[in-house]
């Protein structure tokens, strides 16, 4: 079959990014994800929309997860999880929601091109990101705009979470049906 120049860079862009993530990091996550009485999820732009599909899974899993901004959301306590994403490493509401999770004695899982960042360095559990950011100083270039990139491999690395969370727990697509929405 054949593919565009463009479509094929695209490709081996989001297969490379997604080859480079750290495996550590990842099962650190996993096992923060097991182990979270509740689980918090926070993001802004495109990053807020990855993050919001996997909460999305997670709750056809089972987990007690709510994506902050909803009206329902309870408050972070000790045994929670705060999984939050800056691709640049810095976001003032960020910021401001580490803090309290830091407060509360959660535990914090950050997703950021820019590990070393103050920050980051503030989370328990830092899963890099090798991709483009917004930010003028990328950590790799790529022909796509403004982050991308990133979102693209955020994406990919919470697909592979899922799937790792389904074999880990012995579950199969049978199970997750009845937590899904009868809303619709």
């Amino acid at each position: 079959m054949f593919m565009n120049k463009i479509k094929q860079q695209i490709l081996d862009e989001i297969a490379d990014s997604f080859a480079k993530s750290n495996d550590n990091e990842i099962n650190n996550l996993i096992q923060d994800i097991d182990n979270a009485n509740k689980i918090f999820i926070y993001g802004l732009g495109r990053e807020k929309i990855v993050l919001t599909a996997f909460a999305m899974r997670l709750m056809h899993l089972g987990y007690d997860v709510h994506v902050i901004g909803d009206v329902t959301t309870p408050a972070i306590t000790k045994g929670d999880l705060l999984i939050t994403t800056s691709g640049t490493g810095y976001l003032s509401t960020v910021e401001a929601l580490v803090n309290i999770a830091n407060n509360n004695e959660a535990r914090i899982a950050f997703f950021t091109a820019f590990p070393d960042a103050e920050l980051p360095l503030k989370a328990n559990t830092i899963i890099e990101i090798k991709a483009q950011t917004m930010k003028d100083n990328a950590v790799v270039d790529s022909i796509q705009p403004m982050g991308s990139l990133f979102e693209q491999t955020q994406l990919l690395i919470l697909e592979y979470i899922i799937v790792e969370l389904i074999q880990k727990h012995n579950l199969k697509e049978e199970d997750m049906v009845p937590n899904h929405t009868n809303l619709e």
